[in-house]
């Protein structure tokens, strides 16, 4: 299959320069766009369609995985590589369940990014060897009764936040939801993981390297 356009999402201009060189170099006549935002992602697909997106996991004002379920919520079946800095099986997981046809870490060498575009665009699925290891754990038991593995999208989201040092305020500013909302989902996370405060969960993310 001939790419022709390829859209990045990633609020960071150095990555967007760095990867739209790689598809230049790797890909002839192909055209790459960029936007560094989740809602400049929504607005550019309203008008333009693409043969491949690339899509950052954290952007600065809504999830990667947010952004996804917008998309395919329009019926948009565009294949979308999702991008991350995060090796969690917890990522690619829900990112797969949200309709993700590709996920690769944002250290990938460039051969491995050109093959993983190539495939999702052709109408197959990618996902590197580490990652694919970790899934087949769930698959076979051996992770999925972690305690993270029972939160929803948001409340996962929520969490990671919440270890990562940001207060309620700034959580609730970050996702456009309140601050009653986002202690409410706070509660949640703590029955659900069976803790009883914020120093508890941010052990747990350290040590799960969910941050």
């Amino acid at each position: 299959m001939m790419l022709n356009k390829i859209l990045i999402v990633d609020d960071h201009a150095i990555v967007r320069a760095g990867l739209k060189q790689i598809l230049n170099e790797g890909m002839l006549d192909v055209t790459v766009d960029e936007v560094d935002c989740g809602m400049g992602a929504i607005e550019r697909l309203k008008h333009d369609q693409y043969d491949v997106i690339l899509l950052d996991i954290s952007l600065p004002d809504k999830s990667g995985i947010d952004v996804l379920k917008r998309i395919r919520a329009d019926e948009n079946k565009t294949p979308v590589l999702i991008l991350s800095i995060h090796a969690s099986d917890q990522y690619a997981l829900r990112a797969f369940r949200c309709g993700a046809n590709g996920y690769i870490n944002k250290e990938a060498v460039t051969d491995e990014l050109l093959k993983a575009v190539k495939k999702v665009s052709s109408g197959g699925r990618y996902i590197s060897e580490n990652t694919a290891d970790m899934l087949l754990d769930i698959l076979e038991g051996d992770s999925s009764e972690a305690p993270h593995s029972r939160l929803s999208d948001r409340e996962y989201e929520v969490l990671r936040l919440i270890a990562s040092g940001e207060s309620l305020t700034q959580i609730g500013e970050r996702l456009s939801l309140s601050v009653k909302t986002i202690s409410t989902y706070r509660t949640r996370i703590l029955a659900k993981m069976k803790m009883k405060d914020n120093n508890e969960l941010t052990h747990y993310a350290i040590k799960m390297d969910l941050l």
